[in-house]
Formats: C-alpha cells, structure tokens, sequence
C-alpha cells in the first residue's frame, strides 16, 4: 500500500507539474499584449467568394478575458469605406492594365477623393501582402478590392493640402483563424508574409512619396508563436525576429495589441512607434506577379525606388499600422 501510494503520489506531482508547464508560457508573458490560443470562432465564413482562399473573419478571447478580431477589424463591407480603382485585378468586373499609364487614363472624376476642396491632386500606386486600408488626414481614400488572393495591385487619386499624413491598416489574412497560419501545399500550418509598397505622385506625374525607412510601423497582431519567451518590446518596439519556425500548430499563441483610437489622424503622436522595416522584391517574391512587375517603372523607379515596408517580422507579424508626414 505505501509503495501505492508512493506512486499515486508521484503521478500526481507529476501531472501538477505537467499541467504548471503548460500555463507557465501563458502566465509568465510579461508583455503588454493580450494572450490567445487555439482557433478563433468563425463570424463571416468569407468576406470574398471569388477569391483564391477563403478569407473568412472570426473572433477570439484572450486570457485578460478580452474579446479580439481575426486577423483583424476590416472595413471591407462597409460601403461608406471607397474600394480603391485597380492598377491590376484578374477578377469578373476587375481590371488587368498593362501600364500605369493605362490605369490612370481609365480613372473617373467619381474616382477622386476630396480632402481639402482647395488642395493639389495626388495619386498613389499600392501593392498589398494581402490587405490594405488607406486614410489620408484621417478621411478613407481606398481599401483593397481583393482581401486575400489572388494578387491585386491598385490606384488611388485625392485631393488634399500639404503638409498631409498617410495612414494605412495592412493585414496579411490567415486561413486558421487566431493562428496566423494557411494551407500551403499539404502544410495546413504555413505561416505566410505581408508586405506594403506605396508610390506618391503629383499632378505633373512626378514622385512625391514612397515607402522606405521614414515610415512608422507598428504591430498589433502576432502569430504564431510557439513559445512567448520569444516575445520582446522595448522602446515601443515590439520584437517578435527571435521567434523562428516556418509552420504553426493548432494550439499555436496569439498576441494582441488594441488599436489607439484616431490613429488615422494628422494629431495622433506615433512618435514612440518604431520605423518601418524595409524586405526586397525577391523577399516577396513579387518578381512573377504580373500584378506587381506590370508596374515596375513605378515601384522601382531609378531614382526613387520603393520599398516593401512592414514590422520587423514579416512573416509573424500580421496586422500592421503604417503611418507617414508628407511634408
């Protein structure tokens, strides 16, 4: 009987220690995001039928018993929020120009966007990894018109009165729900990329902006990640580059920041947000994108060439703020 219990004991501690190990990763987070696991809930089965992949919205709670949305909190349905005009969409009802020049040509009077009444004109060139919802002062100007896949490419024309800020909420979607994580193959648990690359024309056609280091970027959603110890910040930086590994699992973690209320705006104070990571075209391997390198003269301009910008992950980061002065 002592050696029964004895035993019986030891399973016990054992199992306790188990179990403890298996919070300690959750508990002894010290960050100041908020900590999900496992698969969020499904709440929109698929914002874009015609799409590629499915890109579904769903809802997670975090262990602060927050409730949070994935990938992220999206105006695409909302009609007051104008669709940006394609440079590049291969779907029904889409456009596939061969040239900026072609896309401009076909941009309407109904296509520009009026900031400021007394404003000069302005266009800007954008490719997505995989979402984008631009705001100029704070006014939306454009979102993507392809939430997910295939690639799209798209054009923005406003108005509006220098010195301006350009916002941009940018998601890089997730089949897994709450995991960051897609189909690839026969891998379920992919981790996949994000990437953003924005030209800023003005009406004499010459480059007033483009992304590079000047930028500010912030992360507000990261997954997966595996162990949280991987996790750093420091001086408002949120370092997930420790965290490595190409592929999730189905209890993967999630972490959370809340989004400030009027980021968008040309008040709010970035100045504690890091600046913007700068990735190369091979990086992103736009190089067969027919979306992409139908434009080149523009995204790689000799003398002004842009940068696909992000956070300092690329691939776990998904849910990114960018936010530029243009002077």
């Amino acid at each position: 009987m002592k050696k029964l219990l004895c035993a019986l004991t030891a399973w016990l501690v054992g199992s306790t220690l188990i179990f403890a190990q298996g919070m300690t990763t959750s508990s002894s987070y010290k960050g100041t995001g908020s900590v999900t696991r496992k698969k969020a809930t499904t709440t929109v089965s698929n914002l874009f039928e015609k799409g590629i992949r499915i890109a579904a919205l769903g809802t997670i709670t975090s262990t602060d018993n927050k409730v949070w949305s994935v990938p992220a909190s999206v105006a695409f349905s909302n009609s007051s929020f104008p669709f940006a005009p394609d440079l590049y969409n291969e779907y029904v009802n889409g456009h596939t120009y061969k040239t900026n020049d072609e896309a401009e040509r076909a941009l309407s009077e109904s296509d520009l966007v009026v900031v400021d009444e007394d404003g000069a004109v302005f266009t800007a060139y954008v490719f997505a990894d995989n979402y984008f919802e631009m705001y100029i002062n704070g006014m939306p100007v454009g979102k993507d018109a392809v939430p997910f896949t295939a690639f799209n490419s798209s054009i923005i024309r406003f108005k509006v009165k220098k010195p301006f800020t350009i916002a941009v909420q940018c998601v890089d979607w997730e089949e897994n729900l709450g995991l960051g994580t897609e189909r690839m193959g026969n891998e379920l648990q992919h981790i996949g990329d994000g990437g953003f690359v924005a030209v800023i024309k003005n009406s004499s056609g010459a480059i007033e902006e483009v992304t590079d280091a000047s930028w500010k970027a912030q992360t507000f959603y990261t997954a997966p990640v595996a162990n949280l110890s991987c996790l750093k910040e420091e001086n408002g930086i949120r370092y997930s580059d420790q965290c490595t590994g190409t592929t999730g699992t189905s209890e993967s973690y999630g972490v959370h920041w809340e989004i400030p209320s009027q980021w968008q705006s040309t008040s709010f104070d970035d100045s504690t947000w890091p600046s913007a990571s700068l990735y190369k075209n091979e990086t992103l391997g736009v190089d067969n994108k027919t979306s992409y390198t139908n434009f080149t003269n523009v995204f790689d301009d000799k003398e002004h060439d842009a940068s696909f910008i992000w956070s300092t992950n690329l691939l776990l980061d998904n849910v990114v703020l960018l936010r530029k002065k243009v002077e």
